[in-house]
């Protein structure tokens, strides 16, 4: 197809007209599409928005996530009408190494939105930096939501589908198949999230907003075991109480993570480690570990995807931090509550920690090194040692005093 003006105009063969116009979102896709038959009837029409966050591993065994919301113009080719070996389709290019398609099926009285295919190339250096794994990686997502024929399905709301590594983000959507007599229906199907809810865009966050509000305090989380090995036994090991705060228009989330409910995974390397979580509400939280200086490990990098409460989806990563320094050969601990600042709207808070991402050896941590919290702890005593000695040589102070004031009285007569 050749792109004209607002029209795509059909190759041969192909027997429709196919009309599209993008609406061009700041960093997300607006799209309308109106299909249409070989005698210019509209077989089917779609609106909606878009974008993709895809997590990918670097060369250097890091992660990285990047959001695709605004890449260049949209082509349509392979979008069909349908007919009676195959059922309507949508299919969407952007940019040479993403692609998307939606495939519609018919009933007796319903039609439905079966499925969507979301394929991306990692080959691409620009949007994939220092990928590990070069090529193409498809996701399949049965969707199969059934609406009444001759209805639109309406949904403003926002919807997310988490697969592998992609979280695909969907709202304002007005789509409907099988189109009778050439013309949208009034009648619309909501989906139930637009019942209940009004929600109708996603929040990306792609820079550091306003210092963190206060969050509303919340009982300390469960401590959970966490460990990670490879073919020579257990590589990390990690004991630890989880806390997000999240900011978010000055409203703060706050979730402490159920070790009960958190699957855990990840990797070791000579220079660097990781511990990735995720759970029903957390789409991953990885730690990443790196060495320094050849003697020390420390925490390096946090990326983070979290579903909030109100539908939208809060991710973030920071590869540049500095915290649970320790010598390699050891283990890091911290009993008191420790504060992880990620970015300016995220940070997580860590209770009865330790961690040893390095030199694991027989499955069991190594001596431990305190955190500078727990050394306080020290001072303590030692502050009310110095106070009780400093009082004990001021009373025998007193008393010598006291007691060559009592001989020099007796030598005067």
């Amino acid at each position: 197809m050749v792109y004209r003006g607002l029209g795509f105009f059909p190759v041969p063969g192909l027997g429709l007209v196919l009309l599209c116009v993008v609406l061009g979102a700041i960093r997300s896709y607006a799209l309308e599409l109106n299909l249409t038959d070989s005698e210019k009837a509209t077989c089917l029409y779609a609106k909606w928005q878009m974008n993709f966050k895809i997590r990918y591993e670097t060369t250097s065994n890091y992660y990285k996530t990047v959001t695709i919301a605004d890449n260049g113009t949209a082509a349509y080719n392979g979008s069909i009408c349908g007919d009676d070996h195959s059922g309507p389709k949508i299919a969407v290019q952007f940019g040479s190494s993403f692609s998307w398609s939606v495939n519609f099926t018919k009933e007796m009285t319903t039609y439905s939105i079966d499925s969507i295919l979301f394929s991306y190339n990692t080959n691409d250096s620009t949007t994939f930096p220092e990928a590990k794994d070069k090529g193409i990686v498809t996701v399949y997502e049965p969707v199969a939501i059934k609406i009444p024929l001759n209805n639109a399905f309406r949904c403003k709301s926002l919807s997310a589908l988490k697969k592998n590594d992609v979280v695909q983000q969907y709202w304002d959507i007005l789509v409907q198949a099988f189109v009778q007599n050439g013309t949208v229906s009034t009648k619309e199907f909501l989906c139930d999230k637009d019942k209940t809810s009004t929600t109708v865009a996603p929040v990306i966050h792609t820079t550091v907003p306003s210092p963190t509000v206060t969050p509303t305090p919340k009982g300390k989380p469960e401590v959970g075991t966490y460990s990670v090995n490879n073919g020579n036994g257990t590589c990390l090991l990690a004991t630890m109480g989880l806390q997000l705060n999240i900011t978010q228009d000055k409203a703060v989330s706050v979730i402490n993570i159920n070790p009960n409910t958190t699957d855990f995974t990840g990797s070791c390397h000579p220079q660097t480690a990781l511990l990735k979580l995720n759970s029903s509400n957390i789409n991953y939280l990885d730690f990443g570990f790196a060495v320094k200086n050849e003697n020390r490990f420390y925490l390096k990098e946090v990326n983070v995807s979290v579903n909030l409460g109100n539908g939208s989806v809060f991710s973030f990563v920071n590869s540049n931090l500095s915290y649970w320094d320790a010598p390699l050969g050891s283990s890091y601990m911290c009993n008191k509550e420790q504060t992880v600042s990620v970015s300016g709207t995220f940070q997580i808070n860590t209770f009865n920690l330790r961690v040893q991402p390095f030199n694991v050896m027989e499955g069991k941590y190594s001596t431990a090194q305190d955190c500078s919290a727990d050394d306080d702890n020290f001072l303590v005593p030692i502050a009310v040692g110095a106070a009780l000695a400093a009082v004990l040589i001021l009373v025998l102070l007193a008393y010598f005093i006291g007691l060559k004031r009592h001989h020099a009285g007796y030598e005067q007569f």
